[in-house]
């Protein structure tokens, strides 16, 4: 593969002590790390529940909390929802999960990595950007407002809700990923291989529980 991204919550809470959540992104990293393509991080309700931001960033190789980048004559683009209704952002058990929002300077940056790209893209977050009662980001409807009328989104990748689903939007299709987190064990597990074409289209070939889906290009 060309590169990797985890959707969020790459640490599930322990015994809430920060040494113990420390300990476990230490181990979980130290796996992610022997990846030999570039490998990115979405950040999930999970992994601030004890940390703060700062934190998860000094135990891994993220050195951002929301960031863009071309590949293959593709766009990505990477969201950071982990913010409450008054745009403070999640750190040591001050959120409630249900409060997510992407706040409006991060929409304004969104609206201007968009419109100065022309390439087909795919954004990535946590929290549910496509309606699902508490699963949603608050200010779902105008953060997808700016992805359609940027005109160039293809697809928004996501988490948070642990099972899969798939619904189109407007145009864009809005994908959950299976979560890690429901057992242990392959049996209870899954992951998939996104390939990105120059037409636009994309495929994703699920393993173990993870949905596939063929999506044609615009």
């Amino acid at each position: 593969v060309d590169l990797v991204v985890e959707c969020g919550d790459f640490i599930h809470a322990g015994d809430g002590t920060v040494e113990s959540e420390l300990s476990n992104l230490v181990t979980i990293e130290s796996l992610y790390s022997q990846l030999k393509c570039p490998r990115y991080y979405v950040l999930g309700n999970h992994c601030l529940h004890t940390l703060t931001k700062q934190e998860f960033a000094e135990h891994t190789a993220m050195t951002w909390p929301h960031v863009s980048f071309d590949r293959g004559g593709w766009h990505f683009v990477i969201l950071d929802a982990c913010f409450n209704r008054r745009g403070k952002p999640y750190q040591r058990k001050n959120f409630q999960w249900t409060d997510t929002n992407i706040p409006q300077d991060q929409v304004d940056w969104l609206t201007a990595d968009l419109a100065a790209t022309t390439l087909p893209t795919v954004v990535m977050v946590h929290q549910r950007l496509d309606p699902k009662k508490h699963y949603t980001i608050r200010n779902h409807e105008q953060v997808r407002s700016v992805l359609e009328r940027a005109g160039n989104v293809a697809a928004v990748l996501q988490g948070h809700s642990h099972s899969n689903n798939h619904q189109v939007i407007n145009g864009i299709h809005y994908c959950v990923a299976r979560a890690m987190v429901e057992g242990a064990g392959l049996d209870h597990s899954g992951f998939g291989v996104v390939s990105a074409y120059a037409d636009g289209s994309l495929h994703i070939e699920g393993s173990l529980l993870q949905a596939s889906y063929d999506w044609a290009g615009a």
